[in-house]
């Protein structure tokens, strides 16, 4: 059926590969990221038999339909009203509000469990995190969960880019570090685990720069897209067309390029002005905005342009493509990170996986 994702876990596996082996020749843990993909069950187990540390992931649904022997990971600030939820499904969160820790404690004691404690401290991007010029907040904090019967002081984590955009780099990761070492002055204990962040910090990984005590990493769209997200560009050795989606043509048509008459909003309230490009012939293919970020696709057919998209048709421009495309033809995209969490979210795509050879 389409449209589909067709999934190669053989670039998957390579990609995770090259990830696990660069991460781990300078110490650092890999924390591969599932959210994209929902933690589709073939791409888990594929993790599980790679070397990576754990698996991690934004979303408790997923974390607990988990198969693994892998440290599980929560990576989205909990909700209290989750904290038996987040206890049961993860072994490790991160978290930065007290309050919601010490429910995080409850929950363990019920539970009859530990859970590990990863504390976000802001370097300077303005998500989450307790900021990082109040060291006595995160003192104080530190202190709670290293003093809690059921929770454990694991690390403490930052995350870079996300909303501010900010870099990661020697100042920043190398604050964290610091911050880490006079907490574990202060209280008298080893913290395991410095998270320096995510795919923004491959290229300091790949120039083997990354400030030494950061040793643990969050790798998503690395793993998945192969990209540097700190750039935006792919990173040398790693397959970014792991995934590919496709397609159906139901229509096919020779067309003008300018709608006819009054103009007004669209479907979703934009106004939008197309310049008359004289007669098109234009494809129209059965996938849309419901199912996917329309900018985040690009063609695999160079000659093909996306011009347009509806909550259930793409529309594509053929006048330049040189392959005679006809109705029931499949074509071909490569997804951005946006288009492939919604392709991946959306109930109305299946999927297909290339095996491993």
């Amino acid at each position: 059926m389409y449209p589909r994702i067709v999934v190669d876990l053989n670039k998957l596996n390579e990609n995770l590969d090259f990830l696990n082996d660069l991460c781990h020749s300078q110490g650092i843990k890999t924390a591969i990221v599932t959210k994209v993909f929902c933690a589709d069950e073939r791409i888990v187990e594929l993790i599980n038999a790679s070397d990576a540390d754990m698996l991690a992931d934004s979303r408790t649904q997923n974390l607990s339909g988990m198969k693994t022997e892998k440290p599980r990971l929560l990576l989205r600030i909990g909700m209290q009203s989750e904290a038996e939820k987040i206890v049961s499904c993860a072994e490790i969160s991160m978290q930065s509000e007290l309050e919601t820790i010490m429910k995080l404690n409850e929950a363990a004691k019920k539970l009859n469990k530990t859970h590990r404690i990863i504390l976000m401290v802001d370097m300077g991007d303005l998500r989450e995190g307790i900021f990082n010029k109040h060291y006595d907040v995160i003192l104080n904090t530190a202190r709670a969960i290293n003093d809690s019967e059921h929770l454990e002081l694991y690390g403490i984590g930052v995350n870079l880019t996300c909303y501010g955009g900010i870099l990661p780099d020697e100042n920043n990761l190398g604050g964290l570090v610091e911050i880490k070492n006079r907490l574990e002055r202060d209280l008298g204990v080893t913290i395991p685990i410095v998270s320096g962040g995510n795919s923004s910090t491959m290229g300091m990984l790949t120039e083997r720069i990354v400030p030494e005590g950061v040793n643990h990493l969050r790798l998503g769209e690395s793993f998945v897209l192969g990209n540097d997200t700190a750039i935006g560009k792919p990173v040398k050795g790693l397959n970014t067309d792991c995934f590919v989606l496709e397609a159906e043509i139901v229509e096919l048509k020779t067309k003008p390029s300018k709608p006819i008459g009054k103009s007004g909003p669209n479907a979703f309230g934009e106004y939008l002005e197309y310049p008359d490009r004289g007669m098109m012939k234009r494809a129209i293919l059965a996938i849309g905005r419901q199912d996917v970020s329309v900018d985040g696709l690009t063609p695999l057919d160079k000659d093909i342009e996306i011009i347009g998209a509806s909550s259930d048709h793409l529309i594509i421009n053929l006048n330049e493509a040189k392959k005679e495309y006809k109705v029931g033809d499949v074509v071909r995209f490569v997804p951005d990170y946006g288009a492939l969490l919604h392709l991946f979210t959306s109930k109305y795509v299946d999927r297909t996986y290339i095996d491993l050879k």
